[in-house]
């Protein structure tokens, strides 16, 4: 802009020039000149305000926490989750999944393998904790780790610590939450806690009609390879079965076991009504989870990867905890439109009492921990 001004310029300095040389003025009243001039003034001015505001803009996209994806690398992570995408852990690892690669520009994708297809979740954790680098990302129960020596995680599996779900996010939300997730890093055993998440309260279901706690003396009851829900289980009086997840549909429809228990949302999208129509909503405890990393991955990421990683871990779980409980009544509401039985517990103090024996056994060794979480209700 300033170039083409002082082209004007000197043009009309030539002029004047040639004018001169052949005796003659230049007009006194020309003003094309100073009209140049100014018109140039108006144009820096506008390039300077423009440039100023870019200068605001790269500012503050600095300050707000944005990420250099121009230089980023591409990275690809494998997510394995037990449940079918349209569970409410399904939904929270669609939520991760889409909000690291919005955030990313796409120079991060989260290859999300869902209903299962990578092994049970004890499968998953082996794979993961034994290296190799085929699945870096799983959501898993968050008891899960117990069986590696993640102790601390144990508290969250014990029967009836959650009164609702709102103690549960008072704990999720916490620095305590935090201590939980760091343990396994603590521990050295290859994998980190990255966020937290629930798929509701815990229910047992039935292939034959269940309406009280005396109906489950003696039933064999499907359970995870977990010691406190097989204590659970023993302690009301019925058969703790081990069956995989994967394996349970067949189970239930051949009389290997005649129950089981799970969150509402992963009983219907298992097709267990199809097995086991009949739900008895004691709400045992509460489907706590957690998205768990591998430190390989972790390791071979840049800050800002990581950075991004955890911002969409706080989005996908605070959306978890936004949308869960309503997904949980719409899929209820339409269990009972097709046909399942639905018991309500009014009483669960039967049902604890029963439970004390595992509850004070799994406990006593971290009481005081237990205690601070019983106290966030």
């Amino acid at each position: 802009m300033k170039k083409r001004w002082l082209s004007t310029a000197l043009c009309a300095a030539m002029a004047a020039g040639t004018l001169a040389g052949c005796g003659l003025k230049t007009p006194e009243t020309t003003t094309a000149a100073p009209a140049a001039t100014e018109a140039a003034k108006e144009e820096t001015k506008a390039e300077e305000k423009t440039e100023a505001a870019e200068g605001e803009t790269k500012a503050e996209a600095a300050a707000s926490g944005k990420y250099d994806t121009a230089n980023m690398p591409e990275v690809t992570l494998v997510y394995a989750e037990v449940n079918p995408l349209d569970t409410i852990v399904g939904q929270m690892a669609t939520d991760f999944k889409e909000k690291v690669e919005e955030l990313s520009d796409g120079k991060m994708t989260i290859d999300v393998q869902a209903s299962g297809v990578l092994g049970s979740e004890n499968d998953v954790l082996d794979t993961m904790l034994g290296g190799g680098g085929t699945i870096d990302m799983s959501r898993i129960s968050a008891f899960a780790l117990n069986g590696y020596g993640a102790k601390k995680s144990l508290l969250l599996s014990i029967p009836y610590t959650f009164a609702d779900r709102e103690h549960f996010w008072n704990f999720a939300t916490s620095d305590l939450a935090d201590e939980f997730l760091a343990e396994p890093v603590e521990q050295g055993l290859g994998v980190r806690g990255l966020f937290y998440g629930e798929e509701g309260f815990r229910h047992f279901f039935f292939k034959e009609e269940a309406n009280t706690l005396e109906d489950l003396k003696g039933l064999k009851i499907r359970v995870s390879n977990d010691p406190v829900m097989t204590g659970m289980v023993a302690g009301l009086g019925a058969n703790a079965t081990v069956v995989s997840m994967n394996e349970l549909y067949s189970a239930l429809q051949t009389g290997v076991v005649d129950a089981a228990e799970q969150p509402i949302a992963n009983y219907a999208s298992n097709a267990f009504p199809e097995v086991a129509p009949y739900l008895m909503l004691d709400g045992h405890t509460l489907g706590a989870v957690q998205v768990v990393i591998t430190d390989e991955a972790w390791n071979g990421l840049t800050e800002d990867q990581q950075a991004i990683l955890m911002e969409a871990g706080e989005y996908a779980s605070a959306n978890n905890r936004a949308n869960s409980e309503n997904k949980e009544n719409e899929v209820l509401e339409q269990l009972k439109a097709d046909g399942v039985t639905v018991v309500e517990v009014e009483d669960k103090a039967p049902w604890k009492e029963a439970c004390k024996d595992v509850i004070e056994s799994n406990t006593s060794d971290q009481a005081e921990l237990y205690q601070q979480l019983l106290d966030m209700e």
